[in-house]
C-alpha cells in the first residue's frame, strides 16, 4: 500500500486549527480522551448527587433536577444543593488540581515517583492542620489555614534541601521528599498519640480526607486556585517541556531552569495545599493520574489536560465509592483512593514483571 492511501486510511494525529491569527497545535488522541473523560466525569458527578448518604435517602434523578429548577421541597434542596453540590465540585476541582499537581511534579523530576504524597509535600500540610487543630486547639477553620501554611513551609524546606550549586536534582527531590515524609509521618503520629481521644478520632479521620463536611464555602478557595494557577501553567508549560529531555537540554535551549522550576514547584504545591486545607490528604491521585494520562493518549510526555480530566474523574468516582460502599456509614475518601492506588501499582509491578521476563 503506497504512503499516500495509508495517509489517506490513518489521518495524521497532529492537526493544526486556525483561530484568528493564532494557529493551534491539536494532538488528536490526547483531545478524544480527555472529552471522553470529561463525560465520563459528568455523569459520575450527576450520579452522585442522586445517591444517599448521611444527608439523607437515595433520590431519583428528577428530584435531583427538581432541586435546582426549584420544584422540590426545601428539605430535598437543601439535601441536594447544599449537602451533595458541594462535595461534588470539590472532587471534581480537586481531583484536576491533585493532578496537575503530580504532572508537574513527575515532569520535572522525571521520575514516575515524583508526587506531592511520595515526596512529603501532603504529610507537610498534614503536620500543619494537627498542630492547628490538637495543639493550637483551633477547629477546622485553623486546620485549613495550618495545612496551607505546613504545605508551603514543607515544599520550601524541601526545594531548598534539594538544591546543589543552585540547580534542582529531581532525584535528590525525591529522596529528601521521602526523608522529610518519613520524618512528618512519625511526628503526626506522635502529636494523635498526646491528643484525648475525641479530638485524635477527629484529626485521624480529617488527616484520611473526609468530604462530609464540606459546603460552598470550601469549593471557592479551590476554584480560585485553580483560575489563578493554571494560566500561570499554561504560561510556564513550554518551558516544563523542556524538562522531559533533562535539565541540561532545557538549558541549552535557553531556559532559565532554576527560575522555571521554582515557578513550577510554587504552583504544583499550591495545588496540592489548597486541595489539603479543604478536604484533607487525599493520596495517589496526583501520583497516578499523569501516568494514566499518558497511556491513555499513548503521549511521549504527561498530557496536562488529559492528566486534570483523569485525575477529576478518580476522585468523583472515589467519592462516589466513599458514599455508597458501606452506606449509612461513610468512608473517607482518602480509604478509596489509597486502595485504588494499591490496584494501580500492584497492576503495573505485575506488567513490568511480564514484560522483564519475555
Amino acid at each position: 500500500m503506497s504512503t499516500e492511501a495509508q495517509i489517506r486510511i490513518w489521518p495524521p494525529r497532529i492537526r493544526h486549527v486556525t483561530l484568528g491569527r493564532s494557529r493551534l497545535r491539536v494532538d488528536i488522541r490526547t483531545t478524544a480522551v480527555a472529552v471522553v473523560l470529561t463525560l465520563v466525569t459528568v455523569a459520575v458527578a450527576i450520579l452522585s448527587l442522586t445517591l444517599g448518604s448521611v444527608e439523607g435517602a437515595n433520590l431519583p434523578l428528577d428530584r435531583v433536577v427538581g432541586a435546582f429548577t426549584g420544584t422540590e421541597s426545601e428539605a430535598v434542596q437543601r439535601i441536594v444543593v447544599e449537602g451533595r453540590l458541594p462535595r461534588v465540585l470539590v472532587a471534581v476541582f480537586g481531583g484536576a488540581a491533585l493532578a496537575l499537581s503530580g504532572a508537574i511534579f513527575q515532569t520535572v523530576t522525571r521520575n514516575p515517583l515524583g508526587s506531592p504524597d511520595i515526596i512529603g509535600f501532603t504529610s507537610g500540610a498534614n503536620t500543619g492542620a494537627l498542630v492547628a487543630l490538637l495543639v493550637l486547639n483551633l477547629g477546622y477553620t485553623g486546620a485549613t489555614v495550618g495545612s496551607l501554611i505546613g504545605g508551603l513551609v514543607t515544599g520550601a524546606v524541601i526545594y531548598l534541601l534539594a538544591l546543589r550549586g543552585g540547580n534542582l536534582n529531581g532525584s535528590r527531590l525525591i529522596i529528601v521528599g521521602i526523608g522529610l515524609s518519613a520524618m512528618l509521618v512519625a511526628f503526626n503520629g506522635f502529636l494523635l498519640a498526646r491528643a484525648n481521644v475525641e479530638n485524635a478520632v477527629t484529626a485521624a479521620a480529617w488527616g484520611q480526607g473526609i468530604f462530609e463536611q464540606l459546603r460552598f464555602a470550601d469549593v471557592l478557595p479551590v476554584a480560585i486556585v485553580l483560575l489563578i494557577l493554571t494560566p500561570a501553567l499554561v504560561a510556564l508549560a513550554p518551558g516544563m517541556r523542556m524538562f522531559e529531555l533533562g535539565t541540561d537540554s532545557a538549558r541549552s535551549k535557553g531556559v532559565h531552569t532554576q527560575r522555571v522550576q521554582l515557578l513550577l514547584l510554587a504552583v504544583a504545591v499550591g495545588f496540592v495545599a489548597v486541595v489539603t486545607a479543604v478536604a484533607g490528604p487525599i493520596a495517589f491521585i496526583a501520583l497516578i493520574a499523569p501516568q494514566v494520562a499518558m497511556r491513555l493518549s499513548r503521549s511521549p510526555g504527561i498530557p496536562l489536560v488529559t492528566s486534570a480530566a483523569v485525575g477529576a474523574t478518580l476522585l468523583v468516582v472515589s467519592d462516589a465509592i466513599a458514599r455508597t460502599m458501606l452506606a449509612p456509614v461513610q468512608l473517607p475518601v482518602g480509604v478509596v483512593t489509597t486502595a485504588l492506588g494499591g490496584i494501580y501499582l500492584l497492576g503495573l509491578l505485575i506488567v513490568q514483571s511480564r514484560k522483564a521476563t519475555v
